[in-house]
């Protein structure tokens, strides 16, 4: 009988237990009273054991639980203070950022307005330069106009000048105080006396005015004054400056004396300038004349040409190459010449 109760026991444990099959029975198990009794020592001490060490087991799983615990809350307590810093630094960092934002910003919108200044004050220089600019032409253009008066004043006054000399004789090398005893009228008589005895008995040519020229630039220069005589007509002047010419050798009194034209500083000036230039033409028998008031003349493959200045006569030779051969020296020095005046001033 027990045995059956035992065996029915069994079989109710594993109804109610639900052990799996191939496995002992677990310490774990419920047991009424009426059956605690009838256990034997054995299996109770087995028992107490099993029990003992599932209680030891528990006490350990659950101190293992609540260190895992309390290290959870600490690793969560540092995450949740690493989340507040962090946040906190997000914050700090968001300021910051803002704050550079706005700086930025405002050193943007400064930018903007100094450059939009400065785009202002570059449109107003501009303005001004191109003010000045206009000025300044208007200037330049004044000086031209200013000059060319200049130009066309001097002219006029070098055309007056020779106009008014022109039946004037200048005479050369006359000595100082010769004059004394018959006066510069009764001297150039005599000129004409001892060098144009036919001219000398022509009543016809009369002396309207005669003097001495002003020693205007060197008060203490050695060479006499020159000698200017104003006759009645332009016709007397070349007709007594032709016979000079034929005669070539003019003396007063023995002593050599030169009879020329009289011209204005500017245009005795301009004559002198193509002295050079008629003296090659004079060797290569091109019967070259310096005619009124500062003209060139000469003949050139049987015709004759006339200039009136350098850069005429310049412009002409280029298109002979006999005659530029000709006085390419002469006109080469006269450009080196002008170079260095140009250059002093």
């Amino acid at each position: 009988m027990p045995n059956n109760k035992r065996k029915n026991r069994g079989n109710k444990n594993k109804e109610v237990t639900m052990t799996p099959p191939n496995k002992k029975d677990t310490p774990i198990q419920d047991y009424e009273d009426d059956e605690l009794e009838e256990m034997q020592e054995a299996d109770l001490k087995k028992l107490i054991r099993t029990l003992r060490s599932s209680q030891k087991q528990i006490l350990e799983l659950q101190k293992s639980l609540t260190d895992k615990i309390e290290h959870l809350s600490r690793e969560n307590e540092i995450l949740r203070r690493n989340q507040n810093e962090t946040k906190q630094l997000v914050q700090q960092e968001t300021v910051i950022v803002t704050r550079n934002h706005n700086e930025v910003k405002n050193s943007i919108d400064q930018m903007k307005n100094t450059i939009e200044s400065l785009t202002n004050r570059m449109g107003e220089a501009e303005e001004r330069i191109s003010d000045l600019e206009d000025r300044e032409q208007e200037r330049i253009q004044s000086d031209q106009r200013k000059e060319e008066e200049i130009r066309n004043l001097k002219h006029i006054v070098r055309n007056l000048q020779d106009t008014i000399k022109k039946t004037n004789i200048r005479v050369l090398e006359v000595p100082e105080g010769m004059e004394r005893e018959k006066g510069l009228e009764g001297l150039f008589s005599e000129i004409l006396a001892e060098n144009f005895p036919g001219l000398e008995k022509d009543r016809e040519i009369l002396v309207q005015e005669a003097h001495r020229t002003p020693n205007k630039h060197d008060q203490k220069r050695s060479s006499p004054r020159h000698v200017v005589i104003k006759l009645s007509t332009v016709k007397h002047k070349e007709k007594i400056l032709k016979c000079a010419r034929e005669k070539r050798q003019i003396t007063l009194r023995g002593s050599p004396i030169r009879l020329t034209a009289d011209f204005s500083s500017e245009t005795l000036q301009a004559r002198r300038e193509w002295r050079d230039t008629a003296q090659v033409l004079r060797e290569k028998n091109c019967q070259p004349r310096i005619l009124y008031p500062a003209k060139l003349s000469f003949v050139n493959e049987g015709e004759i040409k006339t200039f009136h200045s350098k850069q005429k006569l310049k412009d002409f030779v280029a298109t002979r190459p006999a005659l530029q051969k000709m006085l390419k020296e002469v006109l080469h020095t006269e450009t080196q010449k002008h170079g260095h005046q140009y250059e002093r001033r």
